[in-house]
């Protein structure tokens, strides 16, 4: 096939999708070690393959303990879901002073950002474009570990 330049083509699934008309913010972590816990969250959503699909599921690690505070399945992307997840974990856990996501739509989604700014003292980090492997390392090591 690579004699002849013959390539597959099919769907990639794309779980970050980046809203170019949202403002983004600052990568906060930098030289920053989580000290206790509800220091920072990293927040992130995956898919999970089904046997006919597949389903998105959304966590929220404790960069102190690396416990995951957090999460939900669903088979929409939807902000709101993001949303309802965070305020289950504030509520069992308290809030966070940061708390760090890519860019993806929901992230920089207004429901999102108004609910984060709402919790008062929280900071709102999130990753550089293309840097999730690096800014985002504990929860996409627990992707890793869950797929």
């Amino acid at each position: 096939m690579r004699k002849m330049r013959i390539r597959v083509i099919y769907c990639q699934l794309r779980t970050t999708i980046i809203d170019p008309t949202k403002y983004k913010y600052h990568y906060l972590l930098r030289g920053i070690k989580a000290q206790r816990p509800n220091h920072v969250w990293a927040i992130d959503i995956t898919y999970i393959p089904m046997a006919k699909g597949f389903m998105y599921m959304v966590a929220i690690i404790g960069l102190y303990s690396r416990y995951i505070v957090n999460w939900s399945i669903s088979n929409t992307m939807e902000a709101k879901w993001v949303v309802d997840t965070v305020k289950e974990a504030v509520e069992k856990h308290g809030k966070p002073d940061i708390i760090n996501s890519d860019q993806g739509s929901q992230f920089t989604s207004g429901l999102y950002i108004d609910y984060i700014k709402s919790l008062e003292h929280t900071k709102i980090s999130m990753d550089g474009k293309g840097r999730a492997l690096v800014d985002n390392i504990f929860i996409e090591r627990f992707w890793r570990t869950i797929k």
